[in-house]
């Protein structure tokens, strides 16, 4: 069953012109204890169930940058294989397999198709190799957390060296096939053949976009100047980084890619040392996402990035430090019924 002579499902219409898309509910509905992987034992802990999620795709993430997809296409392949596995368990299907399933769909849908064979034996090798995957930033690693990625964990041992090919006509290699062709077949099944994914790159330029005119840099001397093209190239290169990173982690399944992009907006800014002018807080720039969800969204990722990146050696430098003492100002400016964070208690990154 090939994706690519299926039309996608009709979308719902959208709103009325000039009417605000609707609130998202603060908090996400995911329950991580009622994942099949942790129900069944499978995973022991909630935490082993994110880490097997996150060594899968470190391991797409390499495959698809070894097969040349474009980075959308190896993000549809994490958000198929995430959404898969929230309805069924890893002890019903090898993780690897699904994933390699998950990338020759996500070619196809995002019109970037590969053949068969190259693919399984780019995947064979790469899943025996067991090399280091490449970071998750577009064009680079990002000097906030360089390479996001780890030694990949295979369900057989690693070799050393150069893996040979497995042989098109051997046995082996045809029972691989028929396994992956079965998978896409299951995949789709699961999904309910819903391949018309939204990712959050597209909605964090759009709000870049928006929002230029209203921030500003603050520079480590002197007064805060508005953002120039080369800041706001940054702020959205720091943005999709994030963003990247952020298909690592089960983001995709709790929260709309619009409220991811808000996150990952949010914490491009507090790296790049951008925020809102006139004293207002990101929150209210941002406008349309609840202080609860941007929350969620920026600890997850930070989590993730913290994860490759170690405990940071001076915690007053630590970057992350200060997102989550702003986050906490925000907060407190919801309790107290404010939403501008008064200008002397911001903190501002070092």
């Amino acid at each position: 069953m090939s994706s690519s002579s299926m039309a996608p499902p009709a979308r719902p219409p959208p709103p009325p012109s000039g009417a605000p898309p609707p609130m998202r509910k603060a908090s996400s509905s995911l329950d991580l204890s009622q994942l099949p992987s942790v129900k069944d034992g499978s995973c022991k802990t909630t935490a082993e169930e994110l880490l097997k999620r996150r060594k899968t795709c470190r391991f797409i993430e390499e495959a698809g940058r070894q097969l040349k997809l474009p980075q959308v296409c190896k993000a549809t392949a994490m958000v198929l294989f995430h959404r898969f596995y929230a309805k069924h368990s890893f002890a019903q299907h090898d993780r690897f397999e699904v994933a390699v399933a998950c990338l020759l769909l996500a070619a196809k849908t995002e019109e970037s198709p590969r053949k068969l064979n190259v693919v399984l034996q780019e995947c064979y090798r790469l899943k025996h190799q067991g090399r280091n995957t490449a970071g998750s930033a577009i064009g680079g690693k990002s000097p906030l957390h360089g390479n996001v990625a780890g030694m990949l964990s295979a369900s057989s041992s690693p070799s050393h060296g150069l893996v040979p090919p497995l042989d098109p006509k051997g046995e082996e290699f045809v029972k691989l096939k028929e396994r992956i062709l079965l998978l896409e077949r299951v995949i789709l099944h699961t999904i309910g053949f819903e391949l018309s994914i939204d990712h959050p790159y597209k909605f964090l330029v759009d709000l870049v976009k928006r929002l230029g005119r209203q921030l500003e840099h603050v520079p480590k001397l002197g007064a805060p100047i508005p953002l120039s093209g080369k800041l706001t190239n940054e702020l959205v290169q720091y943005a999709m980084n994030f963003a990247n990173d952020s298909m690592h982690t089960t983001l995709c399944l709790q929260y709309p890619a619009r409220i991811v992009a808000m996150g990952c907006v949010y914490l491009s800014g507090q790296y790049c040392k951008i925020r809102p002018q006139s004293g207002k807080s990101w929150l209210e720039a941002l406008g349309d996402i609840t202080v609860e969800d941007l929350t969620s969204v920026s600890l997850q990722i930070m989590e993730l990035v913290a994860e490759k990146r170690g405990p940071s050696a001076d915690p007053k430098t630590d970057p992350f430090a200060k997102v989550k003492a702003d986050l906490e100002l925000m907060r407190q400016a919801k309790r107290s019924g404010s939403t501008t964070v008064p200008s002397p208690k911001r903190p501002r990154i070092n």
